[in-house]
């Protein structure tokens, strides 16, 4: 049989907080006005809040909370949305096991706690205490913690830590609303495109989420966020590119299109499972970066001619090699708007598609339907084009259909994955093309890097240019008298890197006579690099070196990025 519950007036009588008469006519005054015992008698005068509020909670056995010495956690304020926290006039304090720990202002209203543990999907451990300072603590304390933490987000901020602010904020927010995850993904996102990021990597690690920012070419650690976001973090930008949310298992590829500042940009996404959880790469793809025109790319004036004359022959390949990341699709999409008139019919096979060029017929490589570059280029040369691009060759018979294209008047342009150009040739006979297809259909085989170009904000001479380096393009101590290095100082407009922006340099091997004979007697790369370089072929570090002595870059970036066999570079 449960026990009798006490009467609040016995209770108050028998601890000599209030005298036999006067709780009598305040007994019988709350009955007449309808109230209850406890604000009739504060009312009167008779008894304090703090007071009150002490027997009440040994009147209903629960835990006295008092409020001036107890701290709500940040981390308990999470648990339940602030709306309920004002209607109702509770409390977190934590939860364990799933009973939650709550602080309440009126035990008599059963409905409500049977509404929260509904809301809640918990178990409920009452407290109590002075419902003055509850709605004290929710209408000024919360509101004072609030303004005080977007104070601090305001500073670091300026402090150039937008992220870290915002992931403050989203600590402080309930755990409920994805409102906070949302602003957090929308800021990392544009924050990358503001700060000319090629790509965003979100790193899962042990203890954090690393973010970084690839900024001409090189990976910027940004910020870090607390581990306990990851999965909301993972999710959101999973949800945003179209991917399945309850795969975790294994990669997945995905894409999102955002206006960024007025500008519609693309994003690639990939997610890949790893030990600590998914990583998750978005390469940003501007539309401007393929528009901005041949000249712009880095052309040396002899190279620029000889490009501008292999592009506008009617037939043959011409091939762009180098590693991913080279700068290949946009030389390659320049040419192709170069190209791209009404009076010609451009096909491309690609994949994927990476920008949408008006006046192009675009094909997708679909691997899911069994739709490969082989099927497209087969189905494509009986759409009579004049100008074919094929995204990769990857393998022999993709180089057997495009060689046959280009013996059967068109010209084809792709990309293949090799260090130089002398190198394409063999990889092509390695693929089993026959020599004599290789020798009679090529044009032209060009390598690219892309080096980083000097801020001007900060560009000054290199008074002591790093001597390693120096002698990794054979400059000598007689060129640095006649033609100064420059270098970056560092300052805001280049996050002081010393760096902005990125240029090409390019090995262009143009075929003749001689290297036709060479390709079909399947001569070495040495030979075949030693005879361009007679024909005129300028290397990759060689043009670089003209770059360094008209002040586009510096040695140390050239010997980065073209680096040859035998060569060491030093971190």
């Amino acid at each position: 049989m449960a026990k009798k519950r006490k009467h609040l007036g016995e209770i108050l009588y028998r601890s000599g907080l209030v005298e036999k008469e006067p709780l009598v006519k305040a007994i019988k005054k709350s009955k007449a006005d309808n109230k209850r015992l406890g604000e009739t008698l504060i009312e009167l005068g008779l008894i304090n809040e703090e007071d009150l509020s002490r027997k009440i909670a040994e009147q209903f056995g629960l835990e006295y909370i008092d409020l001036d010495e107890q701290e709500i956690p940040q981390s308990a304020r999470k648990l339940i949305p602030e709306e309920l926290m004002r209607k109702h006039l509770i409390l977190p304090l934590g939860m364990d096991n799933g009973t939650m720990k709550l602080i309440i202002s009126d035990p008599l209203d059963l409905d409500t706690l049977d509404l929260l543990r509904f809301r809640l999907n918990a178990e409920l451990e009452c407290c109590y205490a002075n419902p003055a300072k509850i709605r004290s603590y929710i209408f000024q304390k919360m509101d004072e913690v609030r303004s005080s933490i977007d104070a601090t987000a305001a500073e670091l901020v300026a402090a150039g830590h937008a992220i870290e602010a915002e992931v403050q904020r989203a600590g402080a927010e309930e755990g409920e609303e994805e409102g906070p995850i949302i602003r957090l993904v929308n800021l990392i996102i544009d924050e990358a495109c503001r700060m000319r990021a090629s790509d965003i990597h979100v790193e899962p690690m042990s203890d954090r989420v690393r973010i970084r920012y690839r900024i001409d070419g090189v990976c910027v650690e940004r910020d870090n966020i607390p581990k306990n976001m990851q999965a909301p973090v993972t999710t959101r930008m999973k949800i945003l590119s179209g991917m399945d949310i309850a795969e975790k298992r294994l990669p997945q590829d995905g894409r999102i299109m955002r206006n960024v500042d007025g500008q519609n940009i693309d994003f690639r996404v990939s997610a890949l499972p790893g030990y600590h959880g998914e990583s998750i790469v978005l390469r940003i793809l501007r539309p401007e970066s393929v528009n901005i025109g041949i000249q712009a790319l880095g052309f040396e004036p002899d190279d620029y001619d000889r490009f501008q004359r292999i592009i506008k022959r009617p037939n043959g390949i011409f091939l762009v090699t180098g590693p991913t990341g080279s700068g290949k699709t946009t030389t390659l999409y320049s040419a192709l708007m170069e190209l791209n008139r009404p009076d010609k019919k451009i096909i491309t096979a690609e994949d994927p598609v990476e920008y949408n060029i008006v006046g192009i017929n675009q094909c997708q490589v679909r691997t899911e339907i069994d739709l490969s570059f082989s099927k497209i280029l087969r189905s494509m040369l009986r759409q009579a084009p004049n100008i074919i691009l094929i995204g990769e060759i990857r393998d022999g018979e993709v180089a057997d259909i495009a060689i046959q294209a280009a013996l059967t008047g068109h010209l084809v342009f792709s990309t293949l994955h090799t260090n130089d150009a002398p190198s394409a040739i063999a990889r092509l006979l390695d693929m089993g093309v026959k020599p004599f297809l290789v020798a009679s259909s090529i044009q032209a085989i060009m390598a690219q890097r892309l080096v980083r170009v000097i801020c001007s904000g900060c560009k000054v001479e290199d008074k002591e240019p790093d001597p390693h380096f120096l002698r990794l393009l054979n400059i000598k101590a007689e060129d640095l008298k006649k033609t100064p290095v420059y270098k970056g100082a560092g300052c805001a407009k280049c996050q002081n890197t010393g760096y902005k922006g990125r240029v090409a340099i390019f090995e262009m091997l143009q075929m003749n006579n001689e290297l036709r004979e060479l390709a079909f007697n399947k001569a070495p790369a040495g030979v075949l690099r030693k005879a361009a370089r007679a024909g005129g072929m300028r290397t990759l570090l060689e043009d670089g070196k003209l770059k360094v002595f008209k002040g586009v870059t510096t040695p140390a970036e050239v010997a980065r990025t073209a680096q040859t066999e035998g060569m060491v570079v030093d971190e």
